[in-house]
């Protein structure tokens, strides 16, 4: 009689400790709907590392995100970015986001110096602090009109997930 209490309580005790431990999933932040996404031309020369790490610091000031964004006119899922962009048709889709935008061939090896680097565009990448590249990018996407809905932008969410304003 003694062994079965015990075995209840042992098992009572399990149950709760096992609940106690269990984190609830991470929520996504709510994206505030009124929040835009808007390009900041780069400088046409400069250290890309100096570049990132002001804007970072101008973007702070109004609870921003800065992302480091290459394309080139010619490539049809940049034109149809930049036209989304443009048109606001990001706005409430990601939060608020600053793309230093440059120029995937003019500026691709300042760029390089920096750690910034893809074999494919457009280019989305996360900056570090120091402004130098953190690592986190995506790169590329699929033609046509639905690369920015399709493509791009649940691609964005994903690197923007854990990416805080700090």
């Amino acid at each position: 009689m003694l062994i079965i209490a015990l075995m209840r309580l042992l098992v009572v005790v399990l149950a709760f400790s096992s609940f106690a431990c269990t984190k609830p999933p991470p929520v996504a932040p709510a994206i505030d709907t009124n929040a835009t996404v808007r390009f900041v031309t780069a400088p046409m020369d400069g250290v890309v590392s100096t570049i990132m790490a002001e804007q970072l610091a101008r973007s702070k000031a109004e609870n921003r995100r800065v992302l480091l964004y290459a394309g080139a006119s010619w490539c049809e899922p940049c034109r149809f970015f930049h036209e989304a962009v443009d048109r606001g048709e990001l706005t409430g889709k990601l939060g608020a986001i600053d793309l230093v935008a440059f120029d995937a061939q003019v500026d691709a090896e300042r760029m390089l110096l920096s750690g910034y680097e893809s074999q494919f565009i457009p280019l989305f990448a996360l900056p570090n602090p120091d402004g130098k590249a953190s690592g986190r990018h995506i790169e590329g996407s699929t033609k046509g009109p639905a690369a920015v809905n399709d493509d791009l932008i649940p691609r964005l969410k994903e690197l923007l997930a854990d990416a805080k304003v700090k």
